[in-house]
Protein backbone atom coordinates (compact mmCIF):
# COMPACT_ATOMS: atom_id res chain seq x y z
CA UNK A 1 0.00 0.00 0.00
CA UNK A 2 1.04 3.73 -0.48
CA UNK A 3 2.26 4.98 2.08
CA UNK A 4 0.41 8.29 3.28
CA UNK A 5 2.35 10.79 4.94
CA UNK A 6 1.81 14.21 6.19
CA UNK A 7 4.57 16.43 7.14
CA UNK A 8 3.86 19.67 8.57
CA UNK A 9 6.34 22.98 7.94
CA UNK A 10 5.76 25.88 10.22
CA UNK A 11 6.64 29.21 8.70
CA UNK A 12 6.51 31.96 10.93
CA UNK A 13 7.44 34.89 9.64
CA UNK A 14 8.67 37.76 11.73
CA UNK A 15 9.42 40.88 10.96
CA UNK A 16 11.43 43.83 12.84
CA UNK A 17 9.60 46.87 13.45
CA UNK A 18 10.64 49.56 11.02
CA UNK A 19 9.36 53.18 12.56
CA UNK A 20 8.48 55.47 9.79
CA UNK A 21 5.83 57.87 9.02
CA UNK A 22 3.55 54.97 7.21
CA UNK A 23 3.87 52.62 9.74
CA UNK A 24 0.73 51.02 10.70
CA UNK A 25 -1.32 51.54 7.65
CA UNK A 26 -3.66 48.62 6.72
CA UNK A 27 -3.57 46.68 3.76
CA UNK A 28 -5.95 48.45 1.29
CA UNK A 29 -5.14 51.55 2.99
CA UNK A 30 -5.00 54.71 0.62
CA UNK A 31 -1.46 56.25 -0.38
CA UNK A 32 -1.10 59.75 1.99
CA UNK A 33 -2.60 62.76 -0.09
CA UNK A 34 1.05 63.77 -1.11
CA UNK A 35 1.35 61.64 -4.16
CA UNK A 36 0.42 62.74 -7.39
CA UNK A 37 -2.53 60.69 -8.19
CA UNK A 38 -3.71 60.89 -12.13
CA UNK A 39 -7.23 59.70 -12.44
CA UNK A 40 -6.47 56.50 -10.92
CA UNK A 41 -3.99 54.05 -9.87
CA UNK A 42 -2.97 50.74 -8.35
CA UNK A 43 -0.08 49.16 -6.28
CA UNK A 44 0.08 45.90 -6.16
CA UNK A 45 1.86 43.10 -4.73
CA UNK A 46 3.11 40.53 -7.59
CA UNK A 47 3.03 37.37 -5.29
CA UNK A 48 -0.19 37.16 -4.03
CA UNK A 49 -1.92 39.97 -6.21
CA UNK A 50 -3.07 42.06 -3.30
CA UNK A 51 -4.07 45.48 -4.05
CA UNK A 52 -1.33 47.07 -1.29
CA UNK A 53 -3.31 50.98 -2.50
CA UNK A 54 -5.57 52.01 -5.35
CA UNK A 55 -7.51 55.40 -6.10
CA UNK A 56 -10.25 54.80 -8.76
CA UNK A 57 -9.10 51.23 -9.68
CA UNK A 58 -12.25 50.41 -11.52
CA UNK A 59 -12.81 53.71 -13.59
CA UNK A 60 -12.99 52.89 -17.02
CA UNK A 61 -10.50 55.35 -18.99
CA UNK A 62 -8.66 55.34 -22.10
CA UNK A 63 -4.94 53.45 -21.53
CA UNK A 64 -3.43 54.66 -24.89
CA UNK A 65 -0.37 52.34 -25.50
CA UNK A 66 -0.33 50.32 -22.39
CA UNK A 67 -2.89 48.58 -24.36
CA UNK A 68 -0.10 46.33 -25.33
CA UNK A 69 0.50 44.64 -22.16
CA UNK A 70 -2.18 42.28 -23.69
CA UNK A 71 -1.02 41.76 -27.03
CA UNK A 72 2.36 41.39 -25.40
CA UNK A 73 0.78 38.18 -23.79
CA UNK A 74 -0.62 36.74 -25.90
CA UNK A 75 2.42 36.62 -28.16
CA UNK A 76 4.33 35.40 -25.45
CA UNK A 77 1.33 32.51 -24.81
CA UNK A 78 1.65 31.86 -28.49
CA UNK A 79 5.42 31.32 -27.87
CA UNK A 80 4.82 29.17 -24.84
CA UNK A 81 2.62 26.83 -26.99
CA UNK A 82 4.24 26.59 -29.85
CA UNK A 83 2.03 28.09 -32.30
CA UNK A 84 4.74 31.17 -32.38
CA UNK A 85 8.69 31.07 -32.96
CA UNK A 86 11.27 33.59 -31.91
CA UNK A 87 12.66 32.68 -35.33
CA UNK A 88 9.85 32.61 -37.16
CA UNK A 89 9.40 35.16 -40.63
CA UNK A 90 6.15 37.12 -40.85
CA UNK A 91 5.14 39.17 -44.05
CA UNK A 92 4.07 42.48 -43.37
CA UNK A 93 0.88 43.50 -44.50
CA UNK A 94 -0.22 46.52 -46.10
CA UNK A 95 -2.59 47.33 -42.91
CA UNK A 96 -0.22 46.78 -40.18
CA UNK A 97 2.61 49.10 -42.61
CA UNK A 98 -0.18 51.77 -42.44
CA UNK A 99 -0.76 51.81 -38.90
CA UNK A 100 -0.18 55.89 -37.59
CA UNK A 101 1.48 56.93 -34.33
CA UNK A 102 4.96 55.13 -32.52
CA UNK A 103 5.93 52.78 -35.22
CA UNK A 104 9.46 51.08 -36.82
CA UNK A 105 8.10 51.71 -40.53
CA UNK A 106 8.50 48.40 -41.09
CA UNK A 107 7.86 47.54 -44.97
CA UNK A 108 4.90 46.27 -46.81
CA UNK A 109 5.46 42.78 -47.86
CA UNK A 110 8.44 42.27 -46.37
CA UNK A 111 9.84 39.38 -43.92
CA UNK A 112 10.29 40.03 -40.33
CA UNK A 113 11.34 38.08 -37.28
CA UNK A 114 8.82 37.63 -34.87
CA UNK A 115 12.06 38.44 -31.68
CA UNK A 116 12.83 41.31 -33.74
CA UNK A 117 8.85 42.14 -33.91
CA UNK A 118 8.51 41.94 -29.84
CA UNK A 119 11.44 44.08 -29.36
CA UNK A 120 10.19 46.66 -31.63
CA UNK A 121 6.72 46.88 -29.32
CA UNK A 122 8.73 46.45 -26.49
CA UNK A 123 11.08 49.15 -26.32
CA UNK A 124 9.40 51.63 -29.16
CA UNK A 125 5.82 50.62 -28.84
CA UNK A 126 5.51 50.19 -32.46
CA UNK A 127 1.80 50.51 -33.45
CA UNK A 128 2.98 48.50 -36.86
CA UNK A 129 4.54 45.40 -35.47
CA UNK A 130 2.17 45.20 -32.74
CA UNK A 131 -0.59 44.84 -35.90
CA UNK A 132 1.60 42.22 -37.40
CA UNK A 133 1.62 39.92 -34.49
CA UNK A 134 -2.34 40.24 -34.03
CA UNK A 135 -2.86 39.28 -38.13
CA UNK A 136 -0.37 36.30 -37.29
CA UNK A 137 -1.79 34.90 -34.48
CA UNK A 138 -5.84 35.54 -35.46
CA UNK A 139 -5.81 36.25 -38.88
CA UNK A 140 -7.05 40.22 -38.21
CA UNK A 141 -6.15 42.91 -35.99
CA UNK A 142 -10.61 42.44 -34.94
CA UNK A 143 -10.21 38.78 -34.81
CA UNK A 144 -7.49 39.61 -32.21
CA UNK A 145 -9.07 42.09 -30.09
CA UNK A 146 -11.94 39.22 -29.41
CA UNK A 147 -9.00 36.78 -28.07
CA UNK A 148 -7.58 39.92 -26.37
CA UNK A 149 -11.10 40.37 -24.76
CA UNK A 150 -11.43 37.00 -24.21
CA UNK A 151 -8.07 37.01 -21.98
CA UNK A 152 -8.69 39.87 -19.71
CA UNK A 153 -12.07 38.11 -18.87
CA UNK A 154 -10.31 35.32 -17.82
CA UNK A 155 -8.05 36.75 -15.97
CA UNK A 156 -10.74 38.65 -13.47
CA UNK A 157 -10.66 41.63 -15.34
CA UNK A 158 -14.28 42.97 -15.64
CA UNK A 159 -13.65 46.65 -16.62
CA UNK A 160 -11.90 46.61 -19.77
CA UNK A 161 -13.06 46.51 -23.25
CA UNK A 162 -10.01 46.82 -25.71
CA UNK A 163 -10.94 48.47 -28.93
CA UNK A 164 -7.74 47.55 -31.11
CA UNK A 165 -4.04 45.93 -30.55
CA UNK A 166 -2.11 49.09 -30.13
CA UNK A 167 -3.92 51.36 -27.72
CA UNK A 168 -4.54 54.27 -30.44
CA UNK A 169 -8.13 56.20 -29.97
CA UNK A 170 -10.78 54.25 -30.59
CA UNK A 171 -14.44 54.46 -29.85
CA UNK A 172 -15.37 52.75 -26.82
CA UNK A 173 -11.90 51.45 -25.92
CA UNK A 174 -10.74 51.45 -21.82
CA UNK A 175 -9.73 49.89 -19.30
CA UNK A 176 -8.86 50.33 -15.44
CA UNK A 177 -6.23 50.27 -13.45
CA UNK A 178 -6.84 47.14 -11.87
CA UNK A 179 -7.44 45.53 -14.80
CA UNK A 180 -4.15 46.83 -16.41
CA UNK A 181 -1.93 45.45 -12.78
CA UNK A 182 -4.06 42.42 -13.69
CA UNK A 183 -1.89 42.10 -17.22
CA UNK A 184 1.15 42.89 -16.35
CA UNK A 185 1.01 40.83 -13.72
CA UNK A 186 1.00 37.90 -16.05
CA UNK A 187 3.18 39.43 -18.87
CA UNK A 188 6.27 39.26 -16.41
CA UNK A 189 5.69 35.88 -15.70
CA UNK A 190 7.66 35.43 -19.42
CA UNK A 191 11.09 36.01 -19.03
CA UNK A 192 11.39 37.17 -22.40
CA UNK A 193 9.75 40.32 -21.48
CA UNK A 194 12.12 41.06 -18.50
CA UNK A 195 15.04 40.40 -21.24
CA UNK A 196 13.39 43.03 -23.50
CA UNK A 197 12.70 45.85 -20.99
CA UNK A 198 16.01 46.27 -20.04
CA UNK A 199 17.56 47.34 -23.44
CA UNK A 200 17.18 51.41 -23.27
CA UNK A 201 18.20 51.64 -26.98
CA UNK A 202 18.35 49.30 -30.24
CA UNK A 203 18.71 49.63 -33.60
CA UNK A 204 16.09 47.80 -35.92
CA UNK A 205 16.78 46.29 -38.96
CA UNK A 206 15.04 46.02 -41.81
CA UNK A 207 15.54 43.66 -44.97
CA UNK A 208 16.14 46.26 -47.45
CA UNK A 209 19.26 47.30 -44.76
CA UNK A 210 17.31 50.43 -43.56
CA UNK A 211 17.32 50.74 -40.06
CA UNK A 212 15.12 52.49 -37.66
CA UNK A 213 17.20 53.49 -34.15
CA UNK A 214 14.60 52.55 -31.13
CA UNK A 215 14.70 54.32 -27.31
CA UNK A 216 13.00 52.98 -24.18
CA UNK A 217 10.66 55.07 -23.00
CA UNK A 218 10.27 54.21 -19.40
CA UNK A 219 12.73 56.48 -17.57
CA UNK A 220 12.28 54.79 -14.25
CA UNK A 221 14.99 51.96 -15.55
CA UNK A 222 17.76 54.73 -15.26
CA UNK A 223 16.13 56.25 -12.39
CA UNK A 224 14.51 54.03 -9.92
CA UNK A 225 16.49 51.00 -8.74
CA UNK A 226 15.07 47.85 -8.92
CA UNK A 227 12.70 48.84 -11.88
CA UNK A 228 13.30 46.26 -14.39
CA UNK A 229 10.56 46.62 -16.69
CA UNK A 230 7.12 48.64 -17.77
CA UNK A 231 5.37 49.65 -19.99
CA UNK A 232 3.97 53.55 -20.81
CA UNK A 233 1.39 55.46 -23.46
CA UNK A 234 0.00 58.61 -23.83
CA UNK A 235 -2.31 60.10 -26.11
CA UNK A 236 -4.55 63.39 -25.76
CA UNK A 237 -7.51 61.52 -24.77
CA UNK A 238 -5.51 59.27 -22.19
CA UNK A 239 -3.14 61.67 -20.48
CA UNK A 240 0.19 59.97 -19.75
CA UNK A 241 -0.06 56.49 -18.86
CA UNK A 242 2.24 53.86 -17.09
CA UNK A 243 2.52 50.48 -15.92
CA UNK A 244 5.65 49.56 -13.98
CA UNK A 245 7.30 46.29 -11.66
CA UNK A 246 10.39 46.61 -9.15
CA UNK A 247 11.91 44.53 -7.21
CA UNK A 248 13.79 44.93 -4.09
CA UNK A 249 14.95 41.74 -1.69
CA UNK A 250 12.10 39.41 -1.86
CA UNK A 251 8.84 41.54 -2.72
CA UNK A 252 8.24 42.66 -6.55
CA UNK A 253 5.31 45.51 -6.56
CA UNK A 254 3.58 46.33 -9.93
CA UNK A 255 2.50 49.87 -10.06
CA UNK A 256 -0.12 51.51 -12.69
CA UNK A 257 -0.69 55.46 -13.10
CA UNK A 258 -3.55 56.56 -15.60
CA UNK A 259 -4.47 60.09 -16.64
CA UNK A 260 -1.59 61.66 -15.20
CA UNK A 261 -0.92 65.27 -16.50
CA UNK A 262 2.32 64.96 -18.17
CA UNK A 263 5.25 62.30 -18.18
CA UNK A 264 7.25 63.79 -15.14
CA UNK A 265 3.94 62.86 -13.12
CA UNK A 266 3.30 59.73 -14.56
CA UNK A 267 7.02 58.69 -13.44
CA UNK A 268 7.25 59.96 -10.09
CA UNK A 269 3.85 58.81 -8.74
CA UNK A 270 4.79 54.80 -9.92
CA UNK A 271 8.38 55.92 -7.81
CA UNK A 272 6.64 57.18 -4.62
CA UNK A 273 4.00 54.16 -4.84
CA UNK A 274 7.08 51.96 -4.71
CA UNK A 275 8.83 53.54 -1.89
CA UNK A 276 6.01 53.53 -0.09
CA UNK A 277 4.89 49.99 -0.38
CA UNK A 278 8.55 48.65 -0.45
CA UNK A 279 9.03 51.10 2.98
CA UNK A 280 5.46 48.98 4.60
CA UNK A 281 5.60 45.39 3.46
CA UNK A 282 7.40 42.51 2.93
CA UNK A 283 6.75 39.61 0.91
CA UNK A 284 8.38 35.65 1.69
CA UNK A 285 7.76 32.97 -1.30
CA UNK A 286 6.85 29.80 0.69
CA UNK A 287 6.24 27.81 -2.17
CA UNK A 288 8.55 28.55 -5.42
CA UNK A 289 6.85 26.14 -8.33
CA UNK A 290 10.56 26.15 -9.64
CA UNK A 291 11.92 24.52 -6.93
CA UNK A 292 11.94 20.93 -6.02
CA UNK A 293 10.10 20.22 -2.87
CA UNK A 294 12.25 18.36 -0.39
CA UNK A 295 9.02 16.30 0.58
CA UNK A 296 8.86 12.18 0.99
CA UNK A 297 6.46 10.07 -0.99
CA UNK A 298 5.75 6.74 -2.21
CA UNK A 299 4.35 5.28 -5.80
CA UNK A 300 3.50 1.31 -5.67
CA UNK A 301 5.46 -0.43 -8.33
CA UNK A 302 7.36 2.61 -9.17
CA UNK A 303 10.72 1.95 -11.17
CA UNK A 304 12.06 5.18 -10.74
CA UNK A 305 11.58 8.21 -8.82
CA UNK A 306 10.81 12.02 -9.73
CA UNK A 307 11.42 15.46 -8.42
CA UNK A 308 7.89 17.25 -7.20
CA UNK A 309 6.94 20.80 -7.24
CA UNK A 310 4.09 22.85 -6.24
CA UNK A 311 1.84 23.41 -9.57
CA UNK A 312 2.53 27.10 -7.90
CA UNK A 313 3.40 29.36 -5.93
CA UNK A 314 2.20 30.93 -2.56
CA UNK A 315 3.91 33.82 -0.82
CA UNK A 316 2.98 35.65 2.29
CA UNK A 317 2.17 39.02 2.69
CA UNK A 318 2.90 41.45 5.98
CA UNK A 319 2.83 44.65 6.91
CA UNK A 320 6.31 45.82 8.41
CA UNK A 321 6.34 45.35 12.34
CA UNK A 322 3.27 42.71 11.82
CA UNK A 323 4.10 38.93 12.54
CA UNK A 324 2.28 36.31 10.38
CA UNK A 325 2.19 32.04 11.27
CA UNK A 326 1.49 30.07 8.32
CA UNK A 327 1.50 26.18 8.32
CA UNK A 328 1.98 24.07 5.39
CA UNK A 329 0.82 20.57 5.54
CA UNK A 330 1.96 18.31 2.64
CA UNK A 331 -0.89 15.23 1.82
CA UNK A 332 0.40 12.82 -0.57
CA UNK A 333 -2.07 10.64 -2.26
CA UNK A 334 -2.27 6.66 -2.76
CA UNK A 335 -1.21 6.14 -6.37
CA UNK A 336 0.47 3.55 -8.48
CA UNK A 337 3.02 3.69 -11.31
CA UNK A 338 3.04 4.78 -13.73
CA UNK A 339 2.33 8.19 -13.74
CA UNK A 340 3.12 10.45 -16.54
CA UNK A 341 5.00 13.69 -15.91
CA UNK A 342 2.77 16.28 -14.15
CA UNK A 343 0.61 14.11 -12.32
CA UNK A 344 -1.16 15.28 -8.90
CA UNK A 345 0.59 13.35 -6.17
CA UNK A 346 -0.52 15.32 -3.38
CA UNK A 347 -1.45 18.60 -2.17
CA UNK A 348 -0.21 21.37 0.28
CA UNK A 349 -2.61 22.43 2.36
CA UNK A 350 -1.94 26.26 3.95
CA UNK A 351 -3.56 27.23 7.06
CA UNK A 352 -3.16 30.61 8.49
CA UNK A 353 -4.22 30.21 12.13
CA UNK A 354 -5.72 27.12 11.44
CA UNK A 355 -7.87 28.60 8.97
CA UNK A 356 -7.55 26.99 5.44
CA UNK A 357 -5.84 29.59 2.88
CA UNK A 358 -5.20 28.09 0.02
CA UNK A 359 -4.55 24.53 -1.78
CA UNK A 360 -2.03 23.72 -3.80
CA UNK A 361 -1.24 20.93 -6.19
CA UNK A 362 2.05 19.08 -5.61
CA UNK A 363 2.98 17.49 -9.28
CA UNK A 364 5.93 14.98 -10.47
CA UNK A 365 7.61 16.89 -12.99
CA UNK A 366 8.95 13.43 -14.64
CA UNK A 367 7.31 10.60 -16.18
CA UNK A 368 7.48 7.77 -13.14
CA UNK A 369 7.40 3.96 -15.40
CA UNK A 370 6.54 0.95 -13.57
CA UNK A 371 8.45 -2.23 -12.86
CA UNK A 372 8.48 -4.87 -15.19
CA UNK A 373 9.36 -8.32 -13.90
CA UNK A 374 12.82 -8.41 -13.79
CA UNK A 375 12.25 -5.08 -11.85
CA UNK A 376 10.13 -6.32 -9.12
CA UNK A 377 12.11 -9.55 -8.76
CA UNK A 378 15.42 -7.38 -8.11
CA UNK A 379 13.72 -4.98 -6.00
CA UNK A 380 12.64 -8.05 -3.84
CA UNK A 381 16.36 -9.40 -3.93
CA UNK A 382 17.33 -6.13 -2.92
CA UNK A 383 14.93 -6.11 0.16
CA UNK A 384 15.97 -9.00 1.09
CA UNK A 385 19.35 -8.55 1.18
CA UNK A 386 18.70 -5.64 3.30
CA UNK A 387 16.75 -7.73 5.55
CA UNK A 388 19.31 -10.70 6.10
CA UNK A 389 22.05 -8.54 6.91
CA UNK A 390 20.43 -5.88 9.77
Amino acid sequence: MFKLKKMILTFSLIVAVLMSSFAGVSVNAVVPEKIEAGKSRVLMEYGTGQILSEYNKLEHLPIASVTKLMTLLLAFEALDSGKLSLEQELIASENAAGMGGSQVFIDANSSYKVENLLHAIIISSANDACVMIAEELAGSEADFVVLMNQKIKSLGGNDTNYGNCTGLPCANAYSCANDVALVMREVIQHPKYFEISKIWMEDFQHPSGRVTEMANTNKLLRSYTGCDAGKTGSTNEAGFCMSATAKKGNMRLIAVVLGADNSKSRFGTCATLFDWGFANYSSECLLDKNQDLDIEYNVKLAKNTSPVRASESYYALTQKGEKSNLNIEYEMFNLNAPLAKGSIIGKAIITDNGVVVAEINIETIQDIEVMNYSDRIKSIVKEWNLFANK
